[in-house]
């Protein structure tokens, strides 16, 4: 397929030496498809600056724009400029009008009198959508305040142009680059248009929107592309590019603005990315602030959207939802184009698209990713459409630097904890006692905001069921679990502990008096019946002769004599008596031995 490719400068031309402050010509906005462009404006210069002196600039002028049938505006964009700070508040066709952005500079002449000039931008798509062919009046454009400073040197100066961008099924598939910023001459200004793709140059074209207003100025003028002079005869000729005219309506009296085309289709290749513009000047002074660039294409342009990830708590993978596109583009997207992923720059996995993508399509994917442990949790999660995961694709794009999209992403990790031993409770019989874990909480968090709750079982966990209120009292049999939910916002853990019931030394009151007053007239032992069930207990006389024994059986001696001498009734005269309580129970191996005083 052959190939058109066109440039639009937008260029303002003066006189003397300068200094400039500018900013560089930049790519501002492409379009992909079926797309051409063409330009509409005015001048409000009355004559040619440099050879009639006036000092008055009006404020309005009129153009006509004339697409063909079964063209559609896509976009259209407004630039005005002049001499002075500038006037940025001007009307279109009766509407007002404000810049989006505005670029200045300063020229600083022979004189060393500085002129300040000016230029803006502002997207007029919806008024010349709505209007479409007719006459375009910019109004309320007055450079005239500072006029007699620019008079001087034949640098007082006003106009605007349109770059109209349309669409139409019937037009080759195209792409259509602008670019813009402010740079300036003289002397010599080179501009390198990066972003380009050309495949065949047919028809290859270069046009400008340039303000000059000199025919009779062509000292060392001239314009090249690619180190090639550009002329178009009879109204441009190679000394003298800039000269008032207008290609689209074959006008040579479009004072200080030219609307030129020029074709260029010797002087581009097939595989050429960048093109290289030339101006230079002796003596006049340029701006410019737009270039747009047409090529002839047909390339797929693969960019992808990650639109959702889903992190499980505790776990290392994650499933991540995409979107690859081929929107901006003039060719179908093949199938099997691969698809990257990277986790903080490094490379985890490659998946591929399954269809052919058409032009203005997409397809969805979902892919799962197993993240390396030495990852952190927090991490930037990047895709990366056609790349085989070492930066290399398997098509030729439009734009090849616009695959990627990243975003950052968090892991869900479970809640660290510290793992504990359970409390211990004395047995307060059959093996139940009552546990303190009131401060357990602190001993198992590690990160001081988790959140610590206990429960009964692991169900009512799980569920945050039946939490335990009273972690200070708690009564439970003896290797009950007691289960700790640890919640760290969305994840959390659980982990448990046993309860553990001890059978504590028993406490012996050694003082009996068998008076059935209801005190003391028992041998009472605390902590004895029901927890150590295997109990032995005998009482001897200081001679050590056996008196007494019991078990857990038997009632609590009184004082009543069933071994050895009986007296008085079978009680034992009061005095001291000694014990043995074997408590058969292993941690207690050895009896426990004492004395004890009866009185009747």
């Amino acid at each position: 397929m052959r190939l058109k490719l066109q440039y639009c400068l937008f260029i303002l031309f003066g006189l003397f030496s300068l200094k400039i402050s500018a900013q560089d010509v930049s790519l501002y906005e492409q379009f992909n498809g079926r797309y051409d462009f063409i330009f509409v404006g005015n001048t409000m210069n009355p004559a040619e600056n440099n050879q009639v002196n006036f000092c008055t600039v009006p404020t309005i002028s009129s153009a006509d724009l004339n697409l063909p049938p079964g063209n559609e505006v896509q976009s259209a964009f407004l630039y005005w400029a002049g001499s002075g700070t500038g006037d940025f508040n001007v009307r279109l066709n009766g509407l007002d009008i404000t810049p989006q952005r505005t670029f200045s500079k300063t020229q600083i002449s022979t004189d060393n009198r500085p002129r300040p000039f000016f230029c803006a931008f502002t997207d007029v798509t919806s008024i010349v959508s709505a209007t479409g062919n007719g006459t375009y009046t910019l109004s309320d454009l007055d450079v005239n305040a500072n006029i007699t400073l620019y008079c001087s040197n034949r640098t007082n100066f006003a106009g605007w142009a349109i770059v109209i961008v349309y669409k139409n099924d019937l037009l080759p598939v195209n792409q259509l680059n602008i670019y813009d910023g402010l740079q300036s001459i003289p002397e010599n200004i080179i501009i390198s248009l990066s972003d380009l793709n050309v495949i065949n140059t047919t028809g290859a074209q270069i046009g400008f929107v340039a303000w000059e207003g000199d025919q009779g100025l062509s000292d060392g003028e001239t314009l090249s592309v690619n180190d090639h002079i550009l002329s178009n005869l009879p109204l441009n000729p190679e000394t003298n590019a800039f000269n008032g005219t207008n290609t689209f309506t074959q006008s040579d009296s479009l004072y200080n603005m030219d609307l030129d085309v020029y074709d260029i289709a010797d002087y581009v290749h097939p595989g050429d990315q960048s093109a290289t513009i030339k101006l230079s000047s002796s003596a006049d002074y340029v701006m410019i602030s737009t270039i747009v660039t047409k090529l002839n294409n047909n390339l797929p342009d693969a960019t992808i959207v990650i639109s959702n990830v889903v992190s499980s708590c505790g776990s290392r993978q994650i499933v991540v939802d995409y979107t690859v596109s081929n929107l901006n583009s003039t060719k179908e997207l093949p199938a099997h184009v691969p698809v990257s992923f990277f986790a903080d720059g490094r490379f985890i996995q490659t998946t591929f698209t399954l269809i052919p993508i058409p032009i203005g399509g997409h397809e969805n994917g979902q892919i799962i990713l197993t993240l390396p442990d030495d990852l952190p949790d927090d991490f930037m999660l990047k895709a990366v459409a056609d790349d085989n995961g070492s930066g290399n694709g398997t098509v030729t794009e439009i734009n090849e630097t616009n695959n990627g999209f990243e975003l950052p992403a968090t892991l869900l990790p479970l809640p660290e904890f510290n793992i504990v031993q359970g409390p211990n409770a004395c047995n307060e019989g059959f093996t139940k006692g009552t546990f303190d874990f009131s401060g357990y909480a602190d001993l198992i968090r590690i990160d001081p905001a988790d959140r610590i709750s206990f429960y009964p079982t692991r169900e009512d966990a799980e569920n945050q069921t039946n939490a335990i209120a009273n972690t200070s009292h708690y009564n439970a049999a003896s290797s009950q679990e007691i289960f700790v939910r640890i919640d760290k916002g969305v994840c959390h853990t659980v982990t448990s502990f046993a309860l553990v019931v001890k059978n504590c030394p028993p406490t012996v009151y050694n003082y009996i008096s068998a008076n059935n007053d209801g005190l003391n007239d028992y041998f009472y032992i605390k902590g004895l019946r029901d927890i150590f069930v295997n109990f032995k207990l005998s009482v001897y006389n200081r001679w050590g002769k056996l008196l007494w024994t019991g078990n857990n059986n038997s009632p609590d001696w009184d004082g009543d004599a069933v071994k050895g001498l009986v007296v008085s009734g079978g009680r034992v005269p009061d005095g001291t008596y000694f014990y043995i309580l074997e408590l058969n129970d292993p941690d207690y191996p050895q009896p426990l031995n004492g004395y004890l005083y009866f009185d009747k």
